[in-house]
């Protein structure tokens, strides 16, 4: 190729490349991202002073009316607690709000709720042989003619331990049957030495209440036997009686902590007699266990089991589970009575030697005559099952 023709076409190459370095060089320059990164920045900056300024006021705000009151109500007392040296603070009330009520133990002057000794119980557990099925169902039958009476039922055979369980593991409002581990508790107090059957106490306005029993009528200040307290408290279901034992017993707090020791967990006092709402309360069970423990030598001794049967003996309300024994039974027992329930729990000796423990609570229309029906009727059935 001729000289001159080479160097033509060397600058027309040279022009080319030129033109298309530009031309790739200006399309670069149009989409270089970092003109749009600046603009998204300033964007940002700006929108993260605006946060740092509302953040500010928001933290300013709480500040300047939060900060006063926590260093007046917070820090201050911290170093300065109150202007009322005198005035103490009940900790342990603010911790345990329910303990004056619902305490069931006393040590060292602390109220505490405990649980029922279940490792080493004091009482003797009930030891059951064969359900008897075929009463259970003579008691059904009864039940199911008595719809509007809720009952619990317990029976167990000295000889055989065979029972009847009818709903009694279920909470039942106890009525004046409560005053049988008051009663229970008031012996083992004495053979403990803590109090003789020879003490005597004043019957003040503090002790004298309503409902059962002659006390309520006596004259002021006059003076009984702890002996003629605990008698009246079972044979007239006096309740007046019943409130002065417990308080000589120390309070409703140490009978039932002394409940708690026997092993009984649904058994609870938490109101002075009467109690008419009912909140006094145990079960079927519970209450099955205590008439047995009655007779345990190792729980109580020989003097105290007899006077204490010595007073279930004698009871004056005989209408109920002793209206359903034949003559020549012997029933030693405790009744109960609060116009919604009806209640009677004892140890039935029959004249052939046959010996059994029954506990029948009713629920019932307040004061229905079918309560009592009911119960006679039950007793009567239980008996010929037993006895024969």
């Amino acid at each position: 190729m001729p000289e001159l023709a080479r160097q033509s076409r060397y600058r027309e190459y040279s022009s080319y490349s030129q033109q298309s370095y530009i031309r790739r060089d200006y399309v670069h320059s149009v989409n270089y991202t970092p003109v749009k990164r600046t603009v998204d920045q300033k964007k940002v900056a700006r929108n993260n002073f605006i946060h740092r300024i509302i953040s500010v006021a928001v933290v300013s705000l709480i500040g300047l009316t939060f900060l006063p009151f926590s260093f007046n109500k917070i820090t201050k007392m911290m170093f300065n607690p109150t202007p009322y040296k005198e005035v103490k603070a009940d900790y342990e009330q603010l911790l345990f709000p329910t303990a004056n009520y619902l305490s069931n133990h006393w040590f060292l002057g602390h109220r505490s709720l405990e649980g029922a000794e279940t490792k080493k119980p004091l009482m003797t557990s009930l030891v059951e042989g064969n359900e008897l099925s075929g009463l259970e169902s003579q008691l059904n039958n009864l039940i199911a003619l008595y719809p509007s009476i809720k009952p619990s039922i317990y029976v167990w055979d000295y000889e055989t331990g065979n029972y009847v369980d009818i709903n009694a593991n279920e909470i039942y409002p106890t009525a004046s049957i409560i005053k049988l581990p008051v009663l229970v508790e008031l012996f083992r107090a004495i053979e403990q030495n803590n109090l003789t059957i020879y003490d005597e106490m004043p019957l003040t306005e503090y002790y004298r209440t309503e409902g059962s029993g002659s006390l309520q009528f006596k004259a002021a200040n006059s003076k009984y036997t702890i002996d003629t307290l605990a008698r009246m408290m079972i044979t007239e279901s006096d309740n007046s009686a019943t409130n002065m034992l417990i308080a000589k017993l120390g309070s409703m707090t140490e009978v039932n902590s002394a409940i708690r020791d026997w092993g009984l967990k649904h058994t609870y006092i938490q109101t002075w007699l009467p109690d008419l709402g009912g909140t006094n309360h145990s079960t079927a069970r519970d209450m099955a266990t205590i008439l047995y423990n009655i007779d345990n030598p190792k729980f109580l001794s020989t003097s105290s089991r007899e006077k204490i049967f010595d007073y279930m003996g004698h009871v004056h309300n005989n209408r109920l589970i002793a209206a359903g024994l034949p003559a020549g039974a012997t029933f030693l027992h405790k009744t109960g009575d609060i116009g919604k329930m009806l209640g009677d729990a004892g140890i039935v000796y029959a004249p052939n030697g046959k010996k059994y423990i029954v506990v029948i609570f009713a629920h019932r229309p307040h004061n229905s005559p079918l309560g009592k029906e009911f119960i006679v009727k039950a007793s009567e059935v239980i008996y010929n099952n037993m006895v024969k």
